[in-house]
This record gives C-alpha cells, structure tokens and sequence, in this order.
C-alpha cells in the first residue's frame, strides 16, 4: 500500500493548546504508519519527521491575520499535491476539518450569557466575529469538505444544527490520551507540589487547568470557593491576560491562602498527582485535552453540561455536571468530593471510563477515516 500524504494545517503553535497536543499527537501516531505528513502554520518549534510549510503574510488586527493566512494557505495548496488536506482552522480549501474549537456561534451564545448589554452590543458589532462565522460557513457549506472530526457528539450535533452538514460527513473522534504518562501514580507528585504553595498534605484539593479564565468558568468556580469549608483548596493552572482581576476577587473573598494561581505549566501532570478533584465549570469548551489527562490520572471530574467531556461523566460515579452558572450545583458536587471515600471510588471509575482511549486508538480511527476517504478517491469519485 502506498504511503499517504497528507497537509495539516494550524495557524499558529501554543505550547500549552489543547489543538496542538492534539496536532502533536497524530503526527507522531501516523508517522508509524507510512503517512508522509506536512504542517502548514505561521509559526512552530523545530520538530524532525515531518516537513514544515510557513505561511506568514504581514498583517494588522485579527481579521486580515486570519484572512491572510487562509489566503496563503489556499494559494499554497493549489501549487502542491497532497491525498488529504486537514485543517484545524476554519478554511474553506481542506478535505478534513478538524472541529477542535467547535461552533464560534454556539460560544456566542453562551458566553452573551454572562455579559451586560454593553459588551453584548460590542460583540455584534465586531467585525472579528463577523468574519469567523462568515468563515465557519463558508467553510461548512464548501463543495470540497468530505469530512468533519468532531471531538465531541455536542459539537457533531452543533454543526448538524446551525450548518446542515449531512450525518454521514460527521465523524466522533474523541483525541486520545497517553494513559502511561498519565496514571495515578503521579501521586507520588503530591507532597512536592502541595508544599511548594502552602496546601496542607489533608487538605481536598480542587484543581483547575486551562487558559482563558472568564470561558473556562473561574468567576463562578471562586464564588464556589467561597461556600466550601476551610479545608478546600483550589489550584489554578494556566494563563489569563487579566490575572489580577481574579487574584484581587480570591483576596476580597477572603480566599487569598486557599486559592493559588500557578502560571501556565507546560507539564501539568504532577499537579493532578497533587489534586484530588479537577473542576472546569466552562461556559463552553469542545472538549477540553485536561479532562481526560486528568481522569487517566485517577481524578474525579466536574464539568458543565456544555463541556464535551460531559459525555463521559455519570454523576456521582466519575464525578458531576451542572449548567456552567449553575452555582449552586456547583457547590453540591464539590462537597460531595470532599469525601475521602467519593475521591476514590470516583477517581478509580474516571481512571476506567478512559483506559481504552489511548493516542494509538485515536490514531487507529483517524487512519481508517483517511484511508476510506482516499479510497474513494481512488475510486474516482
């Protein structure tokens, strides 16, 4: 059988995105597999393996970055022959795309949720905005897209929804995790990480892992905070350009020696050894890499109804979910998890829930939608 080529596509690489593990993933599982793979980005590390085409144009603002390097991409592909094209960017000119940050009008939605009439106005009127989903539908509605991977049902069910993409073009992939690097047995992590920021070794430690505070759910999560007992502690991991705002809320809420902001971590794994309980109360999140990193790692997970990874819990047997402004229910699955016992019958169940959803398995899928995909292709339909 002949070797594959294929072209993904990513704009731009971040070292902590859940895309680019994604991305990073895939290309290490299919370079096993006699696929020959090229990235086409405006930026990413030196890596060996796989070629890399720049797609840099000059740009100011975000609309005619994002344009540009679609334009870019698109004048690229035309000169260069590849079997599959795969974007994780929403451009029109791929076979596959990879719906990893889900529907931009669904975001919208939800997060108008939490906002006042002033912000809600300013977003109607950004022309950001206005161009993502002109390129979301754009995209969707292209007579070259033979494939959509969807990481989640709720984002398949977004796309049927909002674009009418036909059932059979929709395909759930969920991403794989390394369930040897991430085990319950980083609790040998625990008493390092807890004594670098002050947590008491008995202490129910809830942990949080994301970037983009105000989407993952952090204001409702410290009001949260708020009702639980003393000897909870919340661990924030991840990165947010308004992080003072929310050091300044745990301080007025009197939380300042419970609630520890950690900064970005590219390995995150000894924090759930440290955790007890991860907690992502997200307004809306495709689904999110953490979730099943931390349910390999033997932790309960809390998450909000528009959460992929919704999907895989069952409440009260690998942890809970609740609305995202749910509060209330927010605060009942907490203290439920503060029980010693919950903790591990839960984390031994989440660990369970994703033991078969390992990276090979992942690769094993996205090989068979490839193949069929080239397969009529050979065909010549």
């Amino acid at each position: 059988m002949k070797s594959l080529s294929i072209a993904l596509i990513r704009g731009r690489y971040a070292e902590d995105g859940g895309a680019e593990r994604f991305i990073a993933r895939a290309l290490a599982a299919l370079q096993d597999q006699e696929v020959r793979v090229t990235l086409i980005t405006r930026e990413w590390p030196a890596g060996a393996g796989f070629d890399v085409l720049v797609c840099n144009p000059f740009y100011l603002g975000r609309v005619w970055r994002d344009l540009g390097f679609a334009r870019c991409v698109c004048r690229k592909l035309a000169q260069k022959k590849f079997d599959l094209v795969q974007s994780h960017e929403r451009i029109a000119c791929c076979d596959v795309y990879r719906a990893g940050d889900g529907v931009h009008r669904e975001w919208l939605r939800q997060r108008r949720r939490v906002l006042g009439w002033p912000r809600r106005l300013a977003i109607a009127l950004n022309p950001y905005h206005a161009y993502v989903k002109a390129a979301e539908k754009a995209l969707f509605t292209s007579p070259r897209l033979r494939a959509v991977i969807c990481n989640s049902l709720m984002v398949k069910e977004e796309i049927r929804r909002y674009f009418g993409v036909a059932e059979e073009k929709l395909h759930v992939i969920y991403s794989g995790v390394d369930t040897d690097s991430f085990h319950p047995d980083l609790k040998k992590h625990r008493m390092a990480v807890r004594s670098r920021y002050g947590i008491p070794p008995d202490a129910t430690l809830f942990l949080f892992v994301g970037s983009g505070f105000e989407r993952k759910g952090i204001p409702i999560l410290l009001e949260a905070m708020a009702a639980l007992p003393e000897s909870t502690h919340l661990l924030v991991v991840g990165r947010d350009k308004k992080l003072n705002k929310y050091q300044s809320r745990a301080k007025r809420l009197n939380m300042e020696r419970r609630v520890h902001f950690a900064g970005s971590h590219p390995d995150v794994g000894p924090f759930y050894g440290a955790a007890d309980v991860l907690v992502l109360p997200t307004l809306y999140d495709p689904f999110p890499n953490v979730a099943l990193e931390a349910m390999a790692s033997g932790l309960p997970v809390i998450t909000s109804l528009k959460c992929g990874a919704a999907e895989l819990i069952e409440n009260g047997k690998n942890g809970f979910t609740c609305d995202a402004l749910d509060k209330a229910g927010l605060v009942q699955a907490m203290r439920r998890l503060t029980s010693k016992e919950e903790q591990e019958a839960q984390g031994k169940a989440a660990r369970r829930t994703v033991e078969s959803m390992n990276v090979a398995d992942m690769a094993n899928k996205l090989r068979g939608l490839y193949m069929s995909l080239i397969r009529h292709n050979d065909s010549g339909h």
